[in-house]
């Protein structure tokens, strides 16, 4: 978004030296702030938007982390790149070459709201979201995965809007920033955290999406299909554990299965900091289980309204190509 965008990078570059965001004091020397029950407050609005990936490059191997000098180079970069392109454009200029970044009626980098800094956890600056395997990479699809992922990107896609994805048709947020996994996107990587005994909810600014976390002991996962899927969490320790079952046919997560179970832990270490861990277990669509980390940041900016594809006319466009697509192909069937 404009305003959290011009904000965001205001901010960092008015620090001194572009210096590494500084979070709190160590989770061994932090009380966690506590509900009226006793159990851990979370309440608040975080955000997860970061520059570190979810797959660690390949030329890292299972190097885990950055040095201290190597995450500033890396934060430096990404709020140059965003200056660089919010630069006015001379008229004179010619035309940009095919592969130019971003590419040519893209986004101008201003508008989006990706994150800066290096995720650290634990004192470590990580190269990528996925702390297991050691490599960083999501394990290899299975057979039926990609029968499955082959099958979405099908001619037979463009037949209605139920072939489309579920970002296009505004009923989830792309990628997975609703989740769970709860990963960050390009923009809109805020949530609103509420807490009430027995539950938790999450408000995901990205299409206003609720996930509703039960929370208790003995607790049974509903049987019926959800979107975010049936999500139940009990405490161990200060630490919250939600189980996730469940999920819609249409939901997936780089070629899950609708079997899919996503276990997270969140845990408070400081005032402005929850550490998120997320474990993926499909044995139908990957070839082992996979585990992965992200901090979740206090903020005190506001949950944008989310007006999803406003003014887009791409997929009534993307429907309406393809019927003249087959119109031309009986046509010169029948000649």
């Amino acid at each position: 978004m404009r305003t959290r965008a011009m904000r965001t990078v205001a901010k960092a570059i008015l620090g001194a030296s572009l210096s590494l965001l500084v979070f709190s004091a160590g989770a061994e020397d932090y009380e966690v702030p506590r509900l009226s029950d006793g159990t851990p407050d979370f309440q608040g609005i975080w955000r997860n938007s970061t520059a570190t990936p979810l797959e660690r490059p390949a030329e890292l191997g299972n190097r885990r982390a950055f040095t201290e000098e190597e995450a500033a180079a890396i934060r430096a970069a990404a709020l140059q790149r965003v200056a660089d392109d919010a630069k006015p454009t001379d008229p004179n200029a010619p035309p940009p070459e095919a592969t130019a970044l971003p590419p040519v009626g893209n986004y101008n980098l201003f508008w989006t709201d990706r994150g800066m800094s290096v995720a650290k956890i634990d004192g470590e600056y990580r190269t990528s979201m996925i702390i297991d395997p050691p490599n960083g990479q999501i394990p290899g699809l299975t057979k039926d995965a990609k029968e499955r992922m082959s099958a979405r990107r099908g001619p037979d896609r463009n037949d209605g809007p139920e072939g489309r994805s579920l970002g296009e048709r505004c009923l989830l947020s792309f990628g997975s920033l609703s989740g769970p996994p709860m990963l960050p996107v390009m923009y809109n990587s805020h949530y609103q955290f509420v807490q009430v005994p027995g539950y938790m909810m999450i408000l995901v600014e990205m299409v206003h999406d609720v996930r509703l976390i039960r929370i208790g002991e003995n607790l049974e996962h509903d049987s019926r299909r959800k979107w975010m899927g049936d999500s139940i969490g009990h405490w161990e320790g200060d630490t919250l554990v939600v189980k996730t079952t469940n999920f819609r046919p249409e939901q997936s997560f780089q070629g899950s299965s609708p079997d899919m179970v996503v276990t997270e832990r969140f845990t408070r270490v400081a005032d402005d900091k929850i550490v998120y861990r997320f474990t993926v277990e499909d044995p139908a669509a990957f070839e082992q289980p996979f585990t992965g980390e992200l901090p979740f940041v206090a903020t005190d900016e506001q949950i944008y309204e989310y007006a999803c594809h406003e003014g887009n006319y791409g997929l009534p466009g993307i429907l309406g190509g393809a019927r003249r697509e087959e119109r031309e192909a009986a046509k010169a069937q029948s000649n």
